[in-house]
C-alpha cells in the first residue's frame, strides 16, 4: 500500500470514527463506502475488521448498561451470528450496486419515519421471537452488503432504550456483527497479510476520531442527538443508494 493511499485510507478511518463517537454507528457504512474506491471490496472488508471490531467494543462496554444489555439482547446477536454465516454465500457481493442502493434506501426511509416522529415501538413480550427475526435479517444483510445497520438499529430504537443505552446497544450489536462477519472471511478469502499494519493504524486514528466525536455527543441533548443520529442515516442512505445506482 503506497503513501497516497495509506494517508487516504487513514482519513477516511478519522473521519469515520467521528461520525461514530456522535451518533454510534457509521464506521462501517462510510469506510466501506469509501475505502472501495482504492481497494476491492472483500480487501476494504477485512482492513475494515480490526478497526471496527476495536471501536465497537469500546463502545459497548464505555458505560453501565452491559449486563442488562446482554440479557435482553442474546436473541437479537445469535440472530445476527446464525444470519451471517447463512448469508455467507453473498459474500461476493460485498459492496454490490444492487445490495448498496436498497439498504441506503431503506436507511433514508427508517430515518424519514424517525425524523416525523412516528415512533415504531416493540411490546416486551414480542421481544423473544422479533430480536432473532431481527439479527437473522441484520446478519444476511452484513453477509452481503459488510454494513450491521438495518433492520438491527430501527429494532433497537423501538424497545425503548434510553440514548446512553441505545449507543451501548448499537455498539454490542455491532461487535457481534463483526465477529461473525471476521470468521466468514477467514473461511472464505485469503486475506492479504499486508493489510495487517494499515489496519492497526486504522484502529489508532478511529479511536482518535471517536473520542472528538463522543466529546460532541456529551454535549447534546436527547432531542439534538435524536436529530443528529437520524440526519446520519438518512446521510448514510443517500451516499449508499448514490453509488449503487450511478
Amino acid at each position: 500500500m503506497g503513501p497516497s493511499i495509506l494517508a487516504f485510507v487513514l482519513t477516511i478511518f478519522v473521519l469515520a470514527g467521528f461520525a461514530k463517537g456522535v451518533i454510534g454507528l457509521g464506521l462501517p457504512t462510510i469506510s466501506m463506502g469509501l475505502l472501495a474506491l482504492v481497494l476491492s471490496p472483500v480487501e476494504a472488508a477485512a482492513l475494515l475488521i480490526l478497526p471496527s471490531l476495536v471501536t465497537n467494543v469500546w463502545q459497548m462496554v464505555d458505560g453501565p448498561h452491559l449486563k442488562s444489555l446482554l440479557r435482553r439482547l442474546w436473541p437479537l446477536n445469535v440472530g445476527v451470528c446464525l444470519g451471517t454465516w447463512a448469508g455467507a454465500a453473498f459474500l461476493s457481493g460485498l459492496g454490490g450496486a444492487y445490495g448498496a442502493a436498497a439498504l441506503g434506501i431503506a436507511l433514508i426511509a427508517y430515518a424519514v419515519i424517525g425524523l416525523a416522529a412516528l415512533k415504531l415501538v416493540v411490546p416486551p413480550e414480542l421481544e423473544t421471537w422479533m430480536g432473532p427475526l431481527a439479527g437473522a435479517s441484520t446478519g444476511a444483510i452484513t453477509a452481503a452488503t459488510g454494513v450491521f445497520v438495518i433492520p438491527a438499529v430501527p429494532y433497537l430504537q423501538a424497545i425503548g432504550l434510553t440514548k446512553d443505552e441505545l449507543v451501548q446497544a448499537l455498539g454490542l450489536s455491532f461487535t457481534v456483527s463483526t465477529l461473525a462477519l471476521a470468521a466468514t472471511l477467514a473461511r472464505s478469502v485469503d486475506l492479504d497479510a499486508g493489510l495487517a499494519w494499515p489496519s492497526v493504524g486504522g484502529v489508532a486514528v478511529a479511536l482518535v476520531g471517536m473520542r472528538l466525536g463522543q466529546a460532541v455527543r456529551l454535549r447534546l441533548s436527547p432531542a439534538t442527538f435524536r436529530l443528529w443520529f437520524f440526519a446520519g442515516l438518512v446521510a448514510l442512505g443517500a451516499y449508499l443508494a448514490a453509488r449503487g445506482l450511478v
